[in-house]
């Protein structure tokens, strides 16, 4: 205690010599264990010098290591010391605390227990210091002093460890397993803290270091095996005749005998505490208690039935976690429901949850709890997975499209795990497939189901998807019809009706009568616009490819007739907006479509032309420029078949509206509306009514050599053709009314070529 600190010094050195070398320590006891207790322990006054202060712990150290048990009389003193050099600002008196600590609870075990849970607190506080090596020493102690002391102080650390589990320093963690192994190996208490202790040795399982995990393995076959032992009457019958398993997850290890008892015993009180940590707030923590949860049930094996209800509603919520980690160990976890637990009472439990609001998370719960499943386990219980992934309330409950990518995994594990026993469903898959589909998303989803639609063909020996339309196709459009007349933009069938018919391919012209019958009923001029625009553009791409489509069996001329009178003329006549616009544009194209591959025969359009003839002329004036065009063409179509037959008012009309479309802002438009103009002539010329058309043929000519000034060059030319087409109607009126205007003309050379052909025809004649 002197005041230089020189000589204070000097002391702790001969000290040290003295005790290291004398032959009976024990006798200075009584005087230096309350110097030393004087030193290090307040308030008296510390030693203010941090490597003196280390010196003297240094020689407590050196103490316990001689006299052993004989410093129990001290324990007191020792212990005093101890808290107060824990807390100390010095890290290294820190560690060399730890190690007195170690030694003291090694050297007097019996006496230690009395003391040992003075020091748990200052343990507890110095567990979380800035340097890794100070919170291995500390671990380390903490192991020691409860081994050897007083095991009800287990309750106070547990939490501390299992922070330290999270320590992102190894050799941390390492301590952790060790001191757990340990007492799960040598603590008396160690039966009432297995439901606590299991979990944190169990935790290590998964640590990125693979020498920890080893570590964590080892010491949990070695207490496997130690309670096998210890309670070998109680497990005779399960040793002497216990099968494994055949079916068993792969790439895993079963454990032995006794670590799975350990854990199936102990499970109920590890569940609680295990599904609240999943749902924490701290990512981290859900992310170990979702590994450690696959880990348990792994053990537990059919133990997990009793624990169904809560581990559902557990998985249900960790299913949806935003940490991709743990939706993928839970996933793990749901696979171990299919293999250890009876379909019989899994799916009990699963099903309810989808007759109420079904989430992805329960979907994706049940295909997990599928893929883990024996397919001859299983088996029994397909007719209820395929009815329930049908229902409306499950297939068609969201289009948000992860919903519809779990269901899609659902799908594809019953292929996977009941192979050729989905016949049986393939018709309530092939719905669910449909529907996922119909939801607008992605192509690669969209592959993807094309891709299980493969699958679900080739386990019933079929060639192509194709096959499993043609053998559902009807089934398919009765299902989606039975809910026609209430259909909206909104429906979903709309967008399955779309599937079916575009994705079918070639397999849709054998189920016409329900086509037809759908598109009849929908494309009423009273129903939903929006829906009826939808249902035109399928109509539209399946004309486009119709002999690949809805004409691949020769069929649909027959129906012909409803097409157009029930289905476009009534969409042809014109009402305010643009929705409405829409229909017609898609109603002209669907028409032109039938024209333009020929399925549209002249006999059938001698049929329909009084009907269709006035609502194409009208069309000439929309907005789109398409549909002007289109309906241009259809025009002419319309005139070579039956234009000689027009009277005197179809003419006209016919007419006046091909006039105007020679001053279109579309120059395909004005291009077509000559050609027609030309094939209107040569319907006049042989028409009856050719002699009271006169004055509208002086009109036409009159607004014809109009356009022979046109800027663009293509049309001039155009109605140069169309003008000597006309000629030959009235040539004598033709010549008066280019005489008139030729002076005009900026270009009259087209004037002068009409003149000289008008002059050719007449010398022919």
């Amino acid at each position: 205690g002197d005041a230089a600190e020189r000589c204070r010094e000097l002391a702790l050195q001969l000290l040290r010599h003295g005790l290291s070398h004398g032959e009976r320590p024990c006798e200075a006891l009584p005087v230096l264990l309350p110097a030393l207790a004087q030193r290090l322990c307040p308030p008296q006054g510390a030693e203010p010098s941090e490597e003196l202060r280390l010196g003297l712990v240094q020689l407590l150290s050196l103490l316990l290591q001689r006299c052993g048990a004989s410093m129990a009389p001290y324990l007191g003193d020792i212990t005093r010391v101890l808290q107060a050099t824990l807390l100390d600002h010095y890290a290294e008196i820190r560690r060399e605390s730890c190690r007195c600590a170690v030694a003291c609870a090694r050297a007097m075990p019996e006496h230690f227990h009395m003391q040992s849970e003075s020091l748990i607190k200052p343990l507890m506080q110095t567990i979380s210091h800035q340097h890794y090596r100070v919170r291995v020493d500390v671990i380390q102690a903490t192991g020691a002093v409860i081994q050897f002391g007083n095991g009800k102080s287990v309750d106070d650390v547990l939490s501390h460890l299992a922070q330290r589990l999270f320590d992102e320093i190894p050799k941390v963690r390492h301590a952790v397993t060790t001191v757990i192994g340990e007492w799960l190996l040598h603590l008396r208490d160690r039966y009432s803290y297995f439901h606590k202790l299991i979990p944190l040795l169990l935790g290590s399982f998964t640590d990125e270091i693979p020498e920890n995990t080893k570590l964590a393995w080892t010491y949990w076959e070695k207490i496997g095996l130690q309670w096998e032992k210890e309670n070998e009457e109680d497990l005779k019958d399960k040793m002497d005749f216990s099968v494994s398993p055949s079916h068993y997850p792969k790439g895993e290890t079963r454990p032995g005998l006794g670590c799975r008892e350990l854990v199936s015993r102990n499970l109920s009180k590890i569940l609680p505490g295990l599904c609240h940590d999943i749902t924490d707030w701290l990512g981290s923590t859900r992310i170990k208690a979702s590994q450690l949860l696959y880990t348990l049930l792994l053990h537990a094996e059919d133990h997990i039935t009793q624990h169904m209800e809560l581990l559902l509603r557990t998985l249900y919520q960790a299913c949806s976690d935003e940490e991709s980690e743990v939706v993928k160990n839970s996933v793990k976890a749901a696979e171990l429901i299919g293999t250890f637990v009876s379909p019989k009472v899994s799916l009990k439990l699963i099903t309810p949850a989808f007759e109420q609001t079904p989430k992805a998370s329960c979907v994706m719960v049940l295909a997990a709890v599928i893929r883990g499943s024996p397919k001859e386990i299983l088996q029994p219980h397909v007719a209820q997975l395929g009815n329930t992934l049908s229902q409306a309330g499950v297939c068609q409950r969201s289009g948000e499209v992860f919903y519809m990518e779990q269901l899609l995994y659902c799908v594809q594990a019953l292929i996977e795990v009941c192979q050729e026993d989905c016949k049986e469903i393939s018709s309530q898959l092939f719905k669910v497939l449909v529907t996922i589909m119909a939801v607008p998303s992605s192509q690669d989803l969209k592959e993807k189901v094309e891709k299980t639609m493969s699958s679900l063909a080739a386990v019933q020996q079929l060639e192509s998807f194709h096959c499993l339309y043609k053998q559902h196709i009807v089934q398919l459009l009765e299902w989606v019809a039975v809910s026609c007349e209430g259909w909206t933009c909104y429906s979903p069938e709309v967008l399955q009706f779309e599937v079916i018919t575009t994705h079918s391919g070639p397999v849709i012209g054998e189920a016409l009568d329900d086509f037809i019958l759908v598109l009849k009923m929908c494309l009423q001029a009273s129903r939903d616009p929006q829906m009826r625009l939808k249902l035109f553009t399928v109509l539209s791409q399946l004309l486009q490819k119709a002999s690949e489509t809805i004409n691949s069996q020769g069929l649909f001329p027959s129906y012909l007739e409803t097409v157009i009178k029930d289905i476009l003329a009534p969409n042809l006549q014109w009402h305010a907006g643009r929705t409405a616009a829409a229909i017609r544009a898609t109603a002209v194209s669907c028409l032109w479509a039938l024209i333009h591959c020929e399925m549209l025969s002249p006999k059938e359009i001698l049929k329909v032309k009084d009907e269709l003839m006035p609502q194409v002329i009208a069309s000439m004036d929309e907005d789109s420029k398409i549909t002007r065009l289109m309906a241009c063409h259809i025009v002419d179509v319309f005139l070579k078949v039956c234009g000689r037959q027009f009277d005197a008012d179809k003419f006209k009309n016919t007419y006046t509206e091909l006039i105007k479309r020679l001053d279109d802002a579309s120059c395909d438009v004005r291009l077509a509306a000559a050609h027609t103009l030309a094939n209107w002539f040569k319907c006049l010329k042989d028409s009856d009514v050719k002699s009271s058309m006169e004055g509208h043929v002086e009109f036409l000519y009159q607004e014809l050599l109009v356009h022979l000034d046109d800027t663009d060059e293509n049309l001039q030319k155009a109605v140069l053709e169309v003008l000597k087409e006309g000629s030959i109607l009235y040539p004598d009126l033709l010549v008066r009314e280019i005489e008139e205007v030729v002076h005009k003309h900026q270009t009259p050379v087209y004037c002068n070529q009409l003149l000289h052909h008008i002059q050719s025809a007449k010398e022919s004649a």
